[in-house]
């Protein structure tokens, strides 16, 4: 396939099988929205840029994928839930544990070396600490894209690998177009997406 059409493709797989759930979906547009915010807000604040994104952006997203999407037997795309796991192509919900884990372990890593064995200036108060704390929370998120890119060159070919962090890079502009009436289908009890509409 050509990249484009890649994209198109990871896109699909990642909307039918990961995001029936209208509630999973309208708490991806709030995270679309605070990450389109952060993309912003990193030109001028990275402090907050980065805690909005890490702590309203990944959380609330996560939060939607851990405890809205079914776990079990898939009847629209006729596929179990171990199934999907296992050909996931980005970051499945072990390796999402293995990564906010990481991430939820950054503050304490700092407290108890506050220079990062000489990579940062050690903070003298708390606005340092959290200041500090962006910057390793970026590296994190930043460290994480790029590590499960260059896997996936070595998995399947360096295609998937661009495509996917491109994918990564353009998810909250394409999660606002694709879920933007969701929160309406959550008020009405449309509680899950018949993915009759490819997108």
């Amino acid at each position: 396939m050509k990249f484009l059409e890649e994209l198109r493709e990871q896109r699909w797989d990642d909307h039918r099988y990961y995001h029936r759930s209208r509630i999973n979906q309208s708490l991806h547009l709030i995270s679309a929205i605070s990450f389109t915010s952060a993309y912003v807000l990193v030109f001028f604040d990275p402090v907050i840029a980065v805690f909005l994104g890490w702590i309203v952006a990944m959380i609330t997203r996560q939060i939607g994928h851990f405890f809205f999407e079914p776990k079990g037997y898939d009847d629209v795309n006729e596929a179990t839930h171990q199934h999907k796991e296992s050909i996931k192509v980005g970051y499945n919900l072990r390796r999402k544990v293995i990564l906010l884990s990481i991430w939820g372990l950054t503050p304490v890593l700092l407290y108890f070396s506050p220079s990062i064995w000489g990579i940062f200036t050690p903070h003298t108060d708390f606005y340092g600490f959290l200041h500090n704390l962006s910057y390793l929370w970026l590296a994190v998120g930043l460290g994480a894209i790029a590590f499960r890119t260059v896997h996936l060159f070595f998995l399947q070919d360096v295609q998937t690998g661009l495509v996917w962090a491109t994918k990564i890079f353009t998810d909250p502009f394409h999660d606002i177009k694709i879920y933007y009436k969701s929160p309406l289908y959550v008020l009405k009890g449309d509680l899950y997406d018949p993915m009759t509409e490819r997108i």
